[in-house]
Formats: structure tokens, sequence, C-alpha cells
């Protein structure tokens, strides 16, 4: 008896030290990036401009994505349970957003690639209605995934499922084993399409920048660093398209184990992909780090 009840304070301890390391590392990225997006509106500069446009786009998709994913960690490891039909609410939210970064990076990727190999035509097709535009189609893009396996869901449940109440995950939806099937796919999919995009832009930078001198050469190099970057983060969004499928297959094997590797997941391909987006364009950005280093020295000032 005793043996058990250690186990169980031992699994309880572990349980809240986890929820506590993932809440400080999600409270301190959310910190960062509401500086700026404080600082994107601040500046009426950035609001003209392609890239910080979709940079303050991936900067709420993931602020509001860890919000939501954090919120479902505490629940899972307390094993708290919610009805089907409010989970139905959080999955369309939190499938939206995982696929909306990704799906901005390439963009990103797209408008660098336009800005450095097609520069004449750079203020037409990233203006800022075009801007605008791109944004409705990431979003659109975006909600495929979600709106086929919530179909196949709704054309599958049985309306007294909605009322049940269950540990809040993909698994949720997934009634037949097709389901899965056709969720990797589609995954797999967007998976390809991404890194086409990724691999093409690369390297026809590459190919400019061997052709450059000078500014050129210099502005050329750092597009092509940029673009390296939003390759590695966006490996990581892909990789995390991958974790669901590993998650439900280890589910049905051990609930222990399933726990861990769903908190990996979380840490490594959730949160660590997320702290990237400031790194690339928070700091790396001559203008925006400008306007974060004064923004900074100003509050410093009126403090003192």
């Amino acid at each position: 008896m005793a043996a058990n009840s250690s186990l169980v304070y031992d699994a309880l301890l572990s349980a809240k030290f986890k929820v506590i390391f993932a809440e400080i590392l999600v409270l301190v990225f959310l910190c960062i990036n509401l500086l700026l997006i404080v600082i994107y509106f601040k500046k009426e500069c950035f609001h003209t401009t392609a890239r910080y446009v979709l940079f303050a786009v991936t900067l709420l998709s993931d602020s509001l994505l860890l919000f939501i994913t954090d919120l479902l960690l505490f629940l899972t490891f307390f094993y708290l349970k919610m009805q089907v039909w409010i989970c139905i609410i959080i999955f369309f939210l939190t499938s939206l957003y995982t696929t909306v970064t990704p799906v901005t990076l390439t963009a990103m990727t797209l408008e660098r690639y336009v800005a450095i190999c097609m520069p004449l035509r750079h203020a037409e097709l990233c203006s800022t209605h075009s801007t605008m535009n791109c944004i409705l189609i990431i979003h659109c893009i975006s909600s495929v995934p979600c709106i086929v396996i919530l179909s196949t869901f709704f054309a599958s449940a049985s309306l007294s499922f909605y009322k049940e109440e269950r540990i809040c995950a993909v698994g949720v939806f997934m009634i037949h084993v097709w389901q899965d099937h056709l969720r990797s796919a589609i995954s797999q999919f967007y998976f390809l399409i991404m890194c086409i995009i990724i691999i093409f832009s690369y390297a026809k930078i590459m190919k400019v920048a061997k052709a450059a001198s000078g500014e050129n050469e210099k502005s050329t190099q750092k597009g092509l660093r940029t673009v390296a970057l939003h390759g590695f983060q966006l490996l990581l969004c892909l990789i995390q398209l991958w974790c669901p499928f590993i998650e439900a297959a280890v589910f049905n094997i051990n609930l222990k184990l399933f726990e861990h590797i769903k908190y990996f997941n979380y840490i490594v391909f959730y949160i660590a992909p997320r702290c990237l987006s400031p790194l690339i364009y928070g700091l790396r950005d001559d203008m925006f780090f400008h306007a974060l280093k004064n923004s900074l020295l100003s509050h410093k000032r009126n403090l003192i």
C-alpha cells in the first residue's frame, strides 16, 4: 500500500513539474509575442510591408495556438474531461492554427523569393491588397484538413456521442481506420507541397546570390539565411503534423507512454518552432530590431 502511494505521489509530482515547466515556457513566449505584436501595431510602416504583415499573422496564430494547446496539455495530464461538442470547437481552432503557421511561413518564403529574384515585380505582387488576399487564402487552405476530418466525423458519429465526456484529443474524432488514413494523406500532401516550395525558393535565391555583388550580394545572402531559417522552422512545424499519428498509435498501446510522447512533442514541435519567429523577424531584421530597441528605451526613460 505504501509503495503504491509512493508511486502515485511520484507520478503527480512529475506531472506537476512538467506542467509548470511548460507553463513557464508558454508564458515567456506569449510575453515576447505580445511585445512584438504591440511594436507591429505601433509602427504604421510595418502595416504596408508584406513580410511584416505575414510576420504579425504568425505571431497572432502562434500565440493563440500556444494558449489553446497549453490548456489541452493541462487537461490531459490531470485527466480532465469535457463534452465532445466543446472539444470540436477546440479541435477546429487548434487544427486550423497548427496549419496556418507553416502555410504562412511558406508564403513568407515566396515573398523573399519575389523580393530577391523578381525585384521589379515585388511592389506589384506583394502590395497591401495582395497581402490581405494572401492571408485570406492562407486561412482557407489551412482550414481544409480540419473541415475534412470534422465532415467525416459528423457523418459517422451518433447524436448522443456529442454529449459524452472525453479527454480532448484528435483520437476522439477518428471513429474509423480510414479516417486516419485520409488525415495522413492530407498531411503528407501538405508536407510535400510546402517542401517543394521551400526547396525551389532556396535554389533560386542561391542562384541569384552567386551572381550578385556588393550591396546586392549582402542583401541576397541575408535573404538566403532567412529562407534557410524558414526551412528549419517549417521542418519542425511539418514534423508537428505527424505528431498526432504517433500519439494516436501510442495511445492504444500505453497511456503512460502516450503522456510522455505528447509532452515531448509539445515542447519540441509546438513551442520550439514558435520561438524562431521572433528571432527571424524580431531580432535579425534591422527595421524591426530598431523599433523594438527604441520602444524599450522609451519605456525605460518613462519609468525613470
